[in-house]
């Protein structure tokens, strides 16, 4: 897919490990500058929250294969405000459980998973109506959109992401949060590099930095990029 092609609008892949704050400071990007926005990572929790509730078994990757040709997925990319549906179930909220999280990265990691939802990827990229899309997910950057005018690397260190993450869960420690983070880094890590900044993709750490000031950054790389044009 070319997505440099002037018949679809400019995407902005940005790439990162967990609790990097990928979600909301590229939906914060994309209301800002007119764009859609695309949150991969719901497809990989649908799917396994579809998994799961047909039954099978997340560690049964043929079975989980098997169970793409009933996952009827949908996802909005406005980013004020999307839904999240298989079939007729509106799973915005369920796939969020912390019973997801936990076995989303078995879902994730079998190749004919991450083939079948890359190409869902890329057609809600192509047909984004807006002049511009912020795609945002692990290896946006170097599968996902690896032509993409602009690729973004959003990292922070590993404690600032586990008390980022940690003030969004009641209840959660940042310890317990970080242990998490670090179990999720690892597992996804098997499976696509999204803890450096490959060729050609530029790196935004906001270790120091609030979420405005990370939201201004990111626009900042956007705008250097791919300056606005009359």
């Amino acid at each position: 897919m070319n997505v440099s092609s002037p018949d679809i609008p400019v995407v902005v892949a940005i790439d990162g490990p967990a609790g990097s704050g990928k979600s909301s400071v590229s939906k914060e990007v994309a209301r800002r500058m007119g764009y859609g926005f695309l949150d991969t990572g719901a497809a990989y929790r649908a799917l396994a929250w579809h998994v799961q509730a047909s039954g099978v078994d997340t560690d049964d990757a043929a079975s989980v294969v098997a169970s793409l040709a009933s996952f009827d997925y949908r996802i909005g990319t406005d980013p004020a405000g999307y839904a999240v549906h298989v079939g007729e179930v509106d799973v915005t909220t369920a796939i969020r459980d912390p019973e997801i999280s936990a076995v989303v990265s078995r879902v994730a990691r079998v190749p004919d998973v991450r083939t079948h939802l890359i190409e869902l990827f890329r057609s809600s990229m192509a047909g984004e109506a807006r002049p511009g899309i912020v795609v945002e997910g692990r290896d946006i950057t170097t599968v996902v959109a690896p032509d993409a005018p602009v690729r973004i690397l959003l990292t922070a260190s590993p404690e600032v992401r586990a008390a980022r993450r940690s003030a969004e869960l009641v209840g959660s420690s940042a310890e317990h949060v970080g242990d998490a983070i670090r179990k999720r880094d690892e597992a996804d890590s098997k499976v696509v590099e999204f803890m450096s900044a490959a060729e050609g993709v530029t790196t935004v750490d906001s270790t120091e930095l609030d979420f405005d000031q990370t939201v201004d950054a990111v626009i900042g790389v956007i705008r250097n990029i791919q300056p606005v044009t009359d």
